[in-house]
């Protein structure tokens, strides 16, 4: 009989492979500040935290997350097959499909996630710099691009439910 995860176990397994990789909810949420301080008078850390929650809840998000980070450590272990395996290990630039996975994550509030997107995944601000310099001996080409989305659409989040000044939509 095959067994089928509910809601709560994905949800939970999400937290936990991201708190592996040593992301914490925290750390988006640093990120989603950066990207949303100069448009929301009053924005708190914790806003942005439960905001980054809020997107976490949804399980196209999960499952990007899961995909993403699955694939990251098959590289770590060469369990990929070549060329495949020696293009994700170096994160090479033309590759993109990383990319096309957290675009998955960045339109879910609207359009503005993409630009919100491209901003941090350039700058590579907090975590994403630490990701990004292979110094922990891992391997992050999804998972970088995967957190920068949470960030972007966590953000985007915010400016809908803020909008014109308001708190106007808790979705």
């Amino acid at each position: 009989m095959e067994y089928k995860m509910n809601s709560n176990e994905v949800t939970a397994a999400t937290q936990y492979w991201l708190e592996k990789r040593n992301v914490r909810i925290e750390d988006i949420a640093e990120l989603t500040y950066a990207l949303q301080k100069d448009y929301i008078d009053g924005l708190t850390l914790e806003e942005c935290a439960k905001s980054v929650e809020r997107v976490l809840l949804k399980r196209e998000v999960q499952n990007a997350v899961l995909t993403g980070i699955q694939l990251d450590i098959l590289c770590e272990q060469g369990a990929l097959f070549a060329p495949l395996q020696d293009i994700i290990k170096h994160d090479e630039g033309l590759y993109g499909v990383d990319e096309i996975l957290a675009l998955s994550v960045v339109n879910i509030y609207g359009s503005i996630g993409l630009t919100n997107f491209g901003y941090i995944d350039k700058m590579k601000l907090g975590v994403l710099k630490r990701l990004n310099d292979k110094t922990d001996g891992c391997i992050h080409t999804f998972l970088d691009d995967l957190v920068a989305a949470i960030a972007a659409a966590a953000s985007s989040r915010l400016a809908h439910t803020h909008q014109s000044g308001s708190k106007v939509d808790e979705n």
